[in-house]
């Protein structure tokens, strides 16, 4: 007998003690530090890494390949685990997120639970995370202690990425950026599993400590072609979405710019309280917002700081994001990522990472309104912006996809030859980085 929307098997508050949750692998950095925030909160569970052709070919098998492309690989990759034999399928459940937006991603949750019929698993439950109330009787509350932490722990992950990113390229000891990334990693895991290190506090004290020790990473500091990447949420970060864009521009030597996760949070809390200044709605709706991000501010604002202080590329805050719209797009244009894929482009471009790689699933309409279809108009405003719009399906091959991102890094080669022809010859090198002993000495006793 088929499921109706109401058969499904609901992930219950007793299971929390019995079955094991699957985490799709998005963000690879970000997400483990979740995994380990649910674990602290009492569940068991696995981030996933199993990739491959064959996660693709099941997605296909099982959802119409007219669904984008990120709900494919991701059902795909859910029903790969499950078929591997490594999990008892009766005690093992499935948890992917909900934006509750006009975009597809809002029905992945349905797809994926029919899904889970056809392959022949419909015991296992699937666990709806959202903020938006979408399923009320889910069996995974978002309590405020537990959505502090979420919010704390993503700020943890786009630190990391940012330091990794911006010291890897110029390393003179091949490994270790990532070395010092992995120790970071399991670091504030093991603080998180203690139920330490992520309250505002903690977290003002930690992440001076964290850049200290990659700015004393020794580093040759000389000009790359430097790339931003923007796109769809799931393309943008996951390797197995993007065929591992991040690790192709770095075989390219290139210094890659990845806006934060954070970035899209803040986005996704600030738009309903901008529909409700667009159409009407309560005093709360309007203002809702702003609290929201008034708390997250004050993480947001210890990042730049710290980035800056140790002299690092540091993204803008987030409200100051938003101004970059003006006369560009309008923030009524909140449909997928919308209008903060316009305004993660131009800041990229006035940041000096100008070649831009928007990566977007095909077919995927508010992408490619808000990210191709604003090339020409950015281009126009900023005429150095040297963009490429990537598309992928299971239909694209990567040998095409990394030949189109060839020949943006050669105009981006080109540009740079120029100026450096143009510069004074002692600009063309900089020194190492320099972190003065008694910065490393307080940096390392910060942490209480």
């Amino acid at each position: 007998m088929e499921q109706t929307l109401t058969q499904y098997p609901k992930f219950t508050p007793e299971m929390k003690k019995t079955h094991k949750i699957l985490i799709p692998n998005m963000a690879p950095v970000q997400f483990r530090i979740l995994a380990a925030v649910m674990e602290q909160a009492g569940y068991t569970c696995e981030l996933l890494e199993n990739c491959g052709s064959q996660v693709s070919e099941l997605g296909l098998k099982y959802v119409h390949n007219d669904t984008c492309y990120p709900a494919l690989l991701v059902i795909g990759q859910f029903l790969d685990a499950l078929g591997s034999g490594r999990y008892d399928l009766d005690h093992t459940a499935l948890i992917i997120t909900q934006t509750g937006g006009g975009c597809r991603a809002s029905n992945y949750i349905h797809l994926l639970r029919k899904a889970l019929v056809k392959a022949g698993y419909p015991q296992v439950p699937v666990v709806s995370l959202n903020f938006s109330g979408l399923e009320k009787d889910s069996g995974f509350p978002v309590t405020l202690p537990l959505l502090r932490k979420f919010l704390a722990v993503i700020y943890y992950g786009d630190l990391l990425v940012a330091l990794r990113a911006q010291t890897e390229p110029y390393e003179t000891e091949r490994g270790a950026a990532e070395a010092c990334q992995e120790k970071w990693l399991d670091t504030i895991c093991g603080w998180i599993r203690d139920d330490k290190g992520w309250s505002n506090r903690e977290v003002k004290a930690a992440m001076p400590r964290i850049a200290a020790d990659f700015a004393a990473i020794p580093v040759r500091r000389v000009p790359k072609v430097k790339v931003g990447v923007v796109g769809e949420i799931y393309v943008k970060y996951s390797p197995l979405g993007n065929n591992d864009l991040e690790r192709f521009l770095a075989s390219q030597d290139c210094e890659v710019n990845l806006p934060g996760l954070m970035g899209f949070v803040q986005y996704c809390a600030y738009n309903p309280s901008e529909t409700a200044r667009l159409y009407g709605g309560t005093f709360l709706e309007k203002h809702v917002s702003d609290w929201i991000l008034k708390y997250i501010e004050g993480m947001e604002s210890v990042m730049i700081r710290v980035l800056k202080n140790y002299g690092y590329h540091a993204p803008l805050p987030f409200r100051e994001l938003i101004k970059l719209t003006d006369g560009v797009i309008g923030i009524g244009d909140k449909m997928g990522e919308g209008w903060l894929l316009t305004a993660e482009m131009i800041e990229l471009v006035r940041a000096g990472y100008e070649n831009i790689v928007c990566a977007q699933p095909f077919g995927c309409l508010p992408n490619h309104i808000c990210g191709k279809g604003m090339i020409n108009k950015i281009r126009e405003l900023y005429p150095e912006a040297n963009i490429t719009p990537i598309d992928y399906d299971p239909s694209a091959t990567r040998v095409n996809q990394e030949n189109r991102i060839k020949l943006m890094l050669a105009v981006g080669r080109e540009r740079l030859a120029e100026r450096q022809a143009a510069a004074p010859a002692a600009a063309v090198e900089r020194p190492e980085r320099f972190v003065p002993a008694k910065r490393r000495e307080k940096a390392a006793h910060a942490m209480v």
